[in-house]
């Protein structure tokens, strides 16, 4: 059959280089690192940033289809039960390149002090389009080196922390993290996985539900020893490795790998472990407190990443709209198609402007010199900027798809993966709702709530610019709002009518952050390049409103009839 190659045939869109064209990325860094540092980082971030949008991304592009899925093989040729997950050779490039750039290892190595942590996670940003979602077990991995690092059990940190934060492919481990059961993902206090001593190691039975790179060489786990009470005290966390010396299963089996909607690219499993060798974290209960070092920075991964995608959504519609021509004109230069791009451009600077400030403050906690103020804010902060950028995330690549028109819509494009891995971010690490209720749960520590207010207040008072005040004075407004809000709900209609608006007051306290830290970005570009863009990046974000704050209670009769869909008396 001959193909006819006459007529018009649409320029694809193209990435060009992932650090120079991060005018947004530059900009921050340039903003908040000593000269030195930044000087001594730029290579490897150019580097990584090259990489994205040639190698990484060509092969990210390669395995996304069906055929490089993974695939389980539960039986050998003999009939011996095998459980092996085979992935394409893609993959095991992308994990090789993040040993060798130092994605997990530069947070370790602490080269940079307090700022190793922005230098990570910039790398981190930069890698993770390009991935294939390889930076969900890099997630892990970093959560698991920094946990067993808190808990300080030697024998396990001699063990493992050397092969979780290796720059040599042939020696890196990942992590898993096993918790979600058959029970549910969230109340993880419901767990059915019974652990039981059997001399120095403990034994795990159950299934696990849900856990995400299932080839990784470890994971951290949750399991009830045996006589435990009920319920998230009595679990406690355990320090699993998938295989033994002679590369045999650890007593588990992969019941199957799980067909998602996206991530398609990362082997996801269920698991039966049965009797499988674990070891100890921590203390024989407390499971849910001692694993909060891993949620602490898988969550921020979460961000990060989320921020990440949106430039890359970004990247490639703005890239498209200056190869696309309609109505006579290109994309790009038609003023609605120019708002489009601008709100995409918004919701993307907002998000990294959040996440890294969290990154900010989990360097120097790390680093011993955080205050214990802020402290109290990274911990607030955590919740709150997963949940945010999770949302944001969706959206960005709903409306980027939107923006190829029907080529957003055809899988041989590799547009629709971007919307695809998204939906996954305001599920996994806490859903939109639990980790609302988390931030509630974390105001229950004194002073957290005014602390959080106080850094909104700091970082707008940096905004001199007549239009920025503006723009910083609603985010303090907002933020005091949302502390009358909560006083009035806790002593008025209870906690009912709280946690009905949580996610509404936690989606206020973030957006006033991300307005307040907008400013000062602006206010740095002005003063240093006398470029008004952040400005106008600001001013387009407050203009969408930053307090989403009702009543407190106003509505939640009305919602519980709407929910239940049963009559609401007149």
């Amino acid at each position: 059959m001959t193909v006819d190659q006459t007529g018009f045939f649409q320029d694809p869109p193209r990435l060009r280089d992932e650090w120079e064209d991060d005018l947004a990325l530059r900009r921050y860094l340039e903003r908040v690192l000593p000269a030195e540092v930044l000087a001594e980082i730029t290579p490897s971030l150019a580097e990584m940033g090259h990489l994205a949008a040639n190698e990484l991304y060509d092969d990210a592009i390669e395995l996304d289809t069906r055929a490089k899925e993974p695939r389980l093989v539960h039986f050998d040729a003999w009939g011996n039960r095998v459980d092996r997950i085979e992935t394409a050779p893609e993959w095991s490039r992308m994990g090789a390149v993040s040993a060798e750039k130092g994605v997990v290892a530069t947070a370790y190595e602490r080269a940079h002090g307090e700022w190793s942590r922005v230098h990570q996670f910039a790398l981190a940003y930069l890698y993770a389009p390009s991935s294939a979602l390889y930076s969900c077990p890099l997630a892990m991995t970093d959560g698991a080196a920094k946990t067993l690092l808190v808990h300080g059990d030697q024998a396990l940190i001699d063990r493992a922390v050397p092969r979780l934060t290796s720059r040599d492919p042939a020696q890196a481990w990942t992590s898993g993290q096993w918790m979600t059961e058959r029970t549910g993902g969230s109340d993880v206090g419901i767990s059915e996985t019974v652990a039981v001593k059997d001399g120095a190691v403990w034994r795990l039975s159950g299934t696990k539900w849900f856990t995400s790179a299932v080839t990784s060489q470890m994971a951290l786990t949750l399991a009830r020893p045996e006589g435990n009470d009920r319920g998230g005290r009595g679990l406690a966390m355990f320090y699993v490795e998938v295989r033994d010396e002679a590369d045999r299963l650890n007593h588990l089996r992969v019941l199957r790998l799980k067909d998602k909607l996206g991530t398609r690219q990362m082997p996801t499993a269920e698991l039966a472990l049965d009797g499988t060798v674990a070891h100890l974290v921590g203390g024989p209960s407390d499971g849910t407190r001692n694993i909060t070092p891993m949620l602490t920075v898988t969550r921020l991964w979460n961000a990060v990443i989320a921020g990440a995608g949106m430039r890359r959504t970004l990247a490639l519609s703005r890239d498209y709209a200056t190869r696309r021509t309609a109505f006579g004109r290109r994309l790009v230069d038609q003023p609605l198609h120019q708002a489009t791009l601008a709100w995409m451009r918004v919701q993307h600077e907002a998000a990294l402007q959040l996440s890294f400030r969290a990154v900010e403050l989990l360097g120097r906690d790390e680093a011993g010199i955080a205050t214990e103020q802020e402290r109290r804010i990274l911990r607030m902060l955590l919740p709150i900027a997963k949940l945010v950028t999770g949302k944001q995330a969706v959206a960005v690549a709903s409306e980027g798809l939107e923006a190829f028109g029907g080529a957003g819509y055809i899988e041989d494009t590799h547009l629709p993966v971007l919307l695809r891995d998204a939906q996954v971010l305001p599920i996994w690490e806490g859903t939109t709702n639990v980790l609302s209720l988390d931030t509630l749960r974390a105001l229950q520590r004194d002073d957290t709530l005014s602390a959080y207010t106080g850094e909104v207040r700091r970082a707008a008072a940096l905004a001199s610019d007549a239009r920025l005040a503006v723009v910083a004075r609603d985010a303090v407004r907002a933020v005091e709002h949302a502390e009358a809000w909560l006083a009035g709900g806790m002593t008025g209609p209870g906690i009912d009518a709280v946690q009905h608006g949580a996610r509404r007051f936690a989606m206020t306290l973030g957006r006033a952050l991300q307005a307040a830290l907008l400013c000062v970005q602006a206010q740095h570009d002005l003063d240093r390049h006398g470029d008004a863009r952040g400005v106008a990046v600001a001013r387009r974000f407050a203009a969408a409103g930053i307090d989403l704050l009702e009543e407190a209670g106003a509505m939640l009769a009305g919602d519980a009839a709407l929910a239940a869909d049963t009559p609401l008396p007149g």
